[in-house]
């Protein structure tokens, strides 16, 4: 099975066809998912460091929303779009945007976590 390793929040182990936002939400990492996780906006914006090759590939409709978001590098994906498609280790870096989403969409965990 896939394993998601989130950059400084911990990893977990999710079947094949998760997206990167439902491991995070399953891990309890914070990565934001204003819109709800339907490629609405771009708070689920994340930095793939490696294991790209184990995710689906990005589509018009991610491109699309990229462009909206902040810092946007070639390893740039949306979370709830990124879907694990094979077996092995996906390193994952919750940007600051997202990060900042995650907390404004839960108050209750503001200040929890560390800005980069």
């Amino acid at each position: 099975m896939p394993i998601v390793r989130f950059k400084m929040y911990g990893e977990i182990e999710v079947p094949q066809g998760t997206s990167i936002l439902k491991a995070a939400q399953t891990l309890e990492a914070p990565e934001g998912y204003a819109c709800g996780g339907v490629c609405a906006c771009s708070t689920c914006h994340i930095y793939v460091t490696s294991g790209a090759n184990l995710l689906s590939e990005k589509e018009e409709e991610e491109d699309d929303m990229l462009d909206k978001a902040f810092d946007v590098r070639a390893n740039s994906r949306l979370g709830c779009q990124a879907k694990l498609i094979g077996d092995g280790v996906v390193e994952v870096d919750i940007t600051r945007e997202s990060l900042e989403a995650f907390e404004n969409e839960h108050p209750e965990h503001r200040g929890r976590f560390v800005k980069r």
